[in-house]
This record gives C-alpha cells, sequence and structure tokens, in this order.
C-alpha cells in the first residue's frame, strides 16, 4: 500500500462532490419537463425547497411533546432535509435532546454512547406500573425516608449495577417492545443487565419527595432506579418529574427551545446550529492533506504517518477544517468507517 503521510492544518478543503436528488427533492421544472398536468385548484403554492444544512442542534424540550414531534419541529424550522436524535426523551421529561442534522445523522452512535446527566424528583408512598406518575398504584407505604436515609442508599447503586428495566420501556421481547405488551395486559418479565451509574446525590428533601443528580451511562433508567430505591427505602416510589442536564457533550448552557426555533427564519437559526465534529469530542482529530482526504472519501484506508499521529483506536480526519471521515486506527492505518460529505453545509469551529 502507497505510503501516506499526514497533512497540514492549512490544506485546502476538498470539493465535496454533490449526491443524487430524489424526485420529491427535484424542483417544479426538473425531470418531467413540460408534461406536467396544471394544477387544478389553481396556481400551486411555492414550497421552499428543502437545505443541504448538517450540524447539530442542543434542544431543551419541554414537558408534553415526543421526542419524534420534536425533531419534526427541529427539522421544518431549518427547513432541513434529514434530521434524527440522539436517545429519546419520554413525553413526562424535559431537558436535553441533541438533534443530528444531515451529515450529523452519520455521528449519532457517538453520542448515544456518552455520559448523560438527569435532575429527577423521587415521589415517596406510591410505587407504580410505569414507575412514573403517568401509571397506576401497584405498591403503596405510610413510611417516607429522610434525607439521612436516602443519602445512605444511594452509595448502593453507583458503579456497575444489576437493574432491571420498567416494563414500559422500549425494549423487544421475541421482538415485541415491552410497553406495547404491557398495555396489552400481558405479564412482562424483563431481564436485568449492567448498567453504570457514576454519581448520585440529594439536591432537596422535604419529605414527601426527594429532588437527585444523576450521572450514568447508557441504558440506564432513572425510572427504574427511582423503583429499586423505593423499594430498599420501604417506602415506594415513583418519578414525579425528570429532566436531562446532558448528553455526552451537550450542556443546558448551548441548548435552545422550540419557540425560539420557531420565531426564527431558517438561515437565522444557523446560530443555534453546533458542528458536526462537536460530537466527536471524545476521539482525537487527525488533519490530513486533499490527496489523503480523497482516499478516505472513496473508502479507502489510508496509513498516516508522523509523531503526533495516532497509533490506535478510533479518530477522525479533518481537511481545512472540514470534516471528511471517522473510522478505527488499527497499525497506524485509518479505516474510515463513516465519511462526510459537507462542503458549505455545515458550520465550523473557530
Amino acid at each position: 500500500m502507497q505510503d501516506e503521510t499526514l497533512g497540514h492544518p492549512e490544506a485546502q478543503p476538498v470539493a465535496l462532490p454533490t449526491e443524487a436528488r430524489s424526485a420529491d427533492e427535484r424542483g417544479p421544472d426538473e425531470g418531467r419537463r413540460g408534461r406536467g398536468r396544471p394544477h387544478r385548484g389553481g396556481p400551486r403554492p411555492d414550497r421552499p425547497k428543502k437545505r443541504d444544512v448538517s450540524g447539530w442542534v442542543i434542544l431543551d424540550k419541554g414537558v408534553g411533546i415526543t421526542s419524534t414531534h420534536a425533531v419534526a419541529v427541529v427539522k421544518r424550522a431549518f427547513n432541513a432535509k434529514k434530521a434524527g436524535h440522539a436517545g429519546t426523551l419520554d413525553p413526562l421529561a424535559s431537558g436535553i435532546l441533541p438533534i443530528a442534522l444531515g451529515e450529523a445523522t452519520k455521528t449519532v452512535p457517538f453520542v448515544m454512547d456518552g455520559r448523560k446527566a438527569y435532575r429527577f424528583t423521587v415521589q415517596w408512598g406510591v410505587e407504580t406500573d410505569t414507575d412514573d406518575a403517568e401509571g397506576r398504584p401497584v405498591a403503596t407505604s405510610d413510611a417516607r425516608p429522610t434525607q439521612t436515609q436516602v443519602e445512605a442508599a444511594l452509595p448502593s447503586f453507583v458503579g456497575n449495577i444489576q437493574q432491571v428495566p420498567p416494563r414500559y420501556s422500549a425494549i423487544k421481547i421475541q421482538g415485541e417492545r415491552a410497553y406495547d405488551l404491557a398495555r396489552e395486559g400481558e405479564i412482562v418479565e424483563l431481564v436485568a443487565r449492567e448498567v453504570r451509574i457514576d454519581h448520585l446525590s440529594v439536591i432537596e428533601h422535604d419529605g414527601e419527595r426527594t429532588v437527585i443528580a444523576a450521572e450514568c451511562g447508557k441504558g440506564t433508567y432513572v425510572r427504574a432506579l427511582a423503583r429499586d430505591l423505593g423499594r430498599m427505602l420501604g417506602c415506594h416510589g415513583h418519578v414525579a418529574a425528570l429532566r436531562r442536564t446532558r448528553v455526552g457533550p451537550f450542556v443546558e448552557e448551548a441548548s435552545c427551545s422550540i419557540p425560539t426555533l420557531e420565531e426564527g427564519a431558517p438561515d437565522g437559526n444557523g446560530a443555534h446550529l453546533q458542528p458536526v465534529e462537536t460530537a466527536l469530542d471524545q476521539i482525537p482529530s487527525v488533519p490530513v492533506s486533499r490527496d489523503v482526504a480523497l482516499r478516505l472519501m472513496r473508502g479507502q484506508p489510508v496509513i498516516l504517518r508522523g509523531r503526533d499521529a495516532p497509533v490506535e483506536g478510533k479518530a477522525f480526519a479533518t481537511c481545512g477544517g472540514v470534516l471528511v471521515a471517522v473510522g478505527d486506527i488499527e497499525r497506524g492505518e485509518l479505516v474510515p468507517h463513516r465519511v462526510f460529505h459537507l462542503g458549505g453545509t455545515a458550520p465550523q469551529r473557530d
């Protein structure tokens, strides 16, 4: 294999190819020009063309809307062709919902694997079948824990622990979602699985309720944590309120709300767009030359040389400040797993 070298940060950006557009993305005068029938209801209203826009929107989702609806609102606010979210947030929960536009959707797995932070309120005395305020009571107690008792119990849930997910969860059982089976009245028996919780602390306590801060890894259910904490304390409990304050590199300080986006124009909303590579903050960056970038964009592995080149692990390559590819470095060779076609469709880091 030809020996490749590290490029330089000042290298010119790659001229990125334009992807073919589907029929739904073509203008009214393209393709079947002259053969279309006139619109019977009068002149066809002009619809704004979908935009090639790429980046991350750090949405502060309000209570009462689904993650799917939130994605649709953001997609419309940017008039973007493609959008998706990184980690579902229940309608009853508020907080950080990272939404990927365009090429940023290729980096969703990196965000999904990131650490998350929550602030949640446990209502003592009642356990519900959904482990939150929407469910029906399945166990009650007159006992109430003191703050000291709650704080003494929290260390049992820190570290790598075994956790049984809520019966009303998206986990699949023989191809069916657990919450669908539970709604149909079937008895759902979920197997405990290992999750990691890094931090738990009491923020407020008034006897009836306790507000707790949590930092945890992928797959952890806060609802299950509240349920198990109530059982350990002998008083039962469920989540009465839940807010996600961080997902990977995305935090509240950089977030925006749906009303803010709806009030702005698609072009003006660009101020709320984070670079695609923001999702890759936990892995090293490798600047490459134009020739190396073109090889990577064709899906070809390249050998990296230079004293500062990573030897093993994941990394992403940039050319002239533009994200080109992300992949694994094996014995000094970068093997691309995702390639990007950004051009001028995404914001760049300062």
